[in-house]
């Protein structure tokens, strides 16, 4: 089959269902508030009637993960974290400073090209790559909120935001000292310490942090250190701030195991892995401002220097060869955005905002054919340069209480430079960017609530991909210029709420992407293939009961198929087969239980199905599991907190897994075995 079995007249009717329950009486005040978001706990972040438009305000499948479930979740790295919002795929490497990714709406995170725009509070933070490095920057304690988007209707942003985007919510302000300590299996310990100072005038934020562990396997030892400080004034119109952030860490890498290894012992490490590792340096830099100019216009401006230092050795398999691994990456980017919320005689309200964007990249990228960390011989030296512009424009539109329109258009445009004095022929050895003109993405959305506990939402957008690294570029045999992949999705959803403290989301969803950019090619070129056309649909239901007791509970599942449509030409043998490293059905839940006196139990669950491990689909099918956690805790006073958390509660035995075309077999990284963890936490 080319979907999921009947997507349609399924949602139909689930729609009509769910429109057909009892509902409350319909209140225009509340109506008027509505949105479709979706929240996983008690969330503390609230949108204002003033700068730039709020995400809920625009957007629709948004997901938020609040502060106290992210303080309280034992991860080594931040990608874990995301096991508790809906739709998010975990994709777990396991490999030191390589540990794992995050994607959604049938994208996996293999590395290639990924499809989440990664921002960390607004700011622009993806590798080159696409990928997400800049995850870890920001440790848990010092965040408030995890916002997820997932769609093609946000304008905006440009570069990265195929599928949606994932925008990290630092703290801000306040007086209080958070501290906590934790200490773990396999000799793990994670300690934080975050600061606010804030007066009529200034906020101050203080923030360090520092993990270590022995890892579950051998050879696996990792740390990882990080600061972050924030100066804020305010004015009486208004605010200007700077922002500082820093990381480092370094790890060992256990490496790649075959299927016998892994039953015979997962803990091992092959001995050809022995100095496999790498050590990462991260830092970003920020400055803010936001004024009202008037009474109906506000304006926005960042400034943003980000900094990524990784070298890595590398050996996946007994039949290769260690590699070293260099990435130098310095990306300077401006974003200044306008709102203006004037009174429209016959709507309800309406507020237009645009902006224009820029990011200047300048990228090295090298590897070394090594033993044992001694190089041997250079196999990649490319040095480039990557400048995207982009603007915006977007309105909110609200004929009335109960009804919303959003129409939007964004343009990008690229330009840059590729050195190679690796190149065989002088000819190669500089390369322009590909002429990819200026992309045009229109998107709409629209919100309708026409009762208090029902909002029907719509919504269609554009985005786009090019290739990564060298496949930005004019080089070799590759004289034509390349048109980007462009990506086209839709979605109808229903939020509602039919009483008995229940509400949730259910929606349907297809991106269509064109000559789609998938698979980065290995030494030496650097260079990247494209599979043809794709087609990704799924269907996504989220619950969550909320009672005034003592008891709360949520799911969410997400059931996802992602397929090739066209072939790169004529003969290509994988047309009609699945996209590699997408599981068919993404599913979580959770239980919290507060029964009083200082005490709170928590559970959650997530499952995930196999999936293909080549675009081929004949090397079988991988990687599905279920996981079970549950944590503990009890206030000592208001001020003291003590923690008990089991991880992988019932011990399942799970892997990443790809095929490996050297060892010409699959090989696996063994996910973590039941570990268990005990903190304190305090709040002055």
């Amino acid at each position: 089959m080319n979907s999921l079995p009947h997507p349609s007249p399924l949602a139909a009717a689930l729609l009509l269902a769910f429109a057909s329950l009892p509902l409350q009486a319909q209140t225009v005040a509340a109506a008027a508030e509505a949105d479709a978001s979706f929240d996983i706990g008690r969330v503390s972040i609230h949108a204002s009637s003033r700068g730039p438009l709020g995400t809920r305000r625009l957007l629709t499948s948004v997901d938020v993960l609040n502060e106290e479930r992210l303080a309280e979740r034992n991860a080594f790295s931040n990608f874990e974290l995301f096991d508790q919002l809906p739709g998010v795929m975990l994709t777990g490497f396991n490999q030191g400073t390589t540990n794992g990714k995050v994607s959604f709406r049938g994208f996996n995170g293999e590395g290639e090209v990924n499809a989440v725009k990664l921002l960390i509070d607004g700011i622009p933070a993806n590798s080159n790559n696409g990928n997400t490095p800049y995850l870890d920057l920001v440790f848990p304690l010092e965040l408030q909120a995890v916002e997820v988007v997932r769609g093609t209707n946000d304008a905006r942003y440009g570069l990265h935001n195929i599928a949606g985007t994932v925008n990290l919510v630092p703290r801000r302000g306040g007086n209080e000292t958070l501290a906590r300590a934790a200490y773990g299996s396999f000799d793990s310990m994670d300690v934080q310490l975050a600061k606010g100072i804030e007066t009529e005038r200034w906020t101050q934020n203080y923030f360090i942090g520092h993990k270590r562990t022995d890892g579950w396997r051998d050879h696996a030892k990792a740390d990882k250190t990080a600061l972050g400080g924030q100066w804020f004034v305010k004015g009486g119109r208004w605010t200007a701030g700077l922002v500082l952030r820093a990381y480092e860490g370094e790890a060992e890498e256990p490496g790649y195991l075959t299927e016998a290894q892994v039953r015979a012992d997962r803990d091992q490490s092959n001995a050809f892995n022995a100095t496999d590792g790498g050590e990462r340096r991260m830092s970003q830099a920020a400055i803010h401002v936001d004024a009202q100019a008037g009474e109906q216009l506000d304006l926005a401006f960042r400034l943003y220097r980000n900094r990524f230092e990784d070298q890595r050795w590398v050996r996946f398999s007994q039949a290769g060869a260690q590699h070293e691994r260099l990435a130098d990456e310095t990306h300077v980017g401006a974003r200044a955005t306008a709102v203006w919320r004037p009174t429209v005689p016959g709507l309800q309200a309406f507020a237009l905002e645009g902006g224009v964007d820029t990011e200047r990249q300048d990228n090295l990228n090298q590897r070394f054919r090594t033993v044992d960390r001694v190089r041997q011989a250079q196999t990649r030296d490319l040095d480039y340069d990557l400048n995207v512009h982009g603007a915006f424009v977007q309105a909110v539109v609200q004929p009335s209480a109960a009804f919303k329109l959003v129409p939007a258009l964004r343009f990008d445009r690229l330009s840059g430079e590729l050195r190679n004095p690796l190149a065989a022929l002088p000819a190669d050895v500089i390369g322009e960017i590909n002429d990819y003109g200026t992309i045009r993405q229109p998107k709409i959305s629209a919100v309708w609530t026409p009762r208090e506990a029902t909002t029907f939402y719509a919504n269609w957008g554009r985005t786009w991909q090019i290739g990564t690294e060298a496949a930005s570029f004019k080089t070799g045999a590759r004289v034509r210029d390349l048109a980007p992949s462009i990506n086209d999705g839709a979605e109808l959803g229903l939020k509602f709420k039919p009483g008995f403290d229940l509400d949730g989301r259910i929606a349907v969803w297809q991106q269509k992407a064109s000559n789609e950019v998938l698979r980065r090619l290995g030494d030496p070129s650097g260079d990247s293939d494209n599979i043809g056309g794709t087609r990704r649909r799924g269907l996504d239901l989220q619950l969550a009961w909320r009672p005034a007791g003592p008891l709360q509970a949520w799911m969410a599942a997400a059931f996802q198929r992602a397929r090739i449509t066209e072939g790169a030409g004529p003969a290509d043998p994988t047309r009609g087969k699945e996209l590699d490293h997408v599981p068919r059905q993404i599913v979580s839940a959770g239980l919290d239980w507060l029964p009083g006196e200082g005490w709170s139990l928590k559970a959650w669950a997530q499952h995930q199905g196999d999936y293909e491990l080549t675009r081929t689909n004949d090397k079988g099918r991988f990687g599905g599991f279920t996981l079970v956690n549950v944590g503990l805790s009890k206030a000592l006073g208001a001020n003291l907190k003590l923690e008990a958390q089991v991880l992988n509660l019932l011990d399942r035995e799970y892997a990443y897994a790809y095929f490996d075309t050297t060892a010409n077999a699959p090989l696996l990284s063994p996910g973590a075995p039941r570990s268990v963890w005990l903190a304190i936490s305090a709040r002055y």
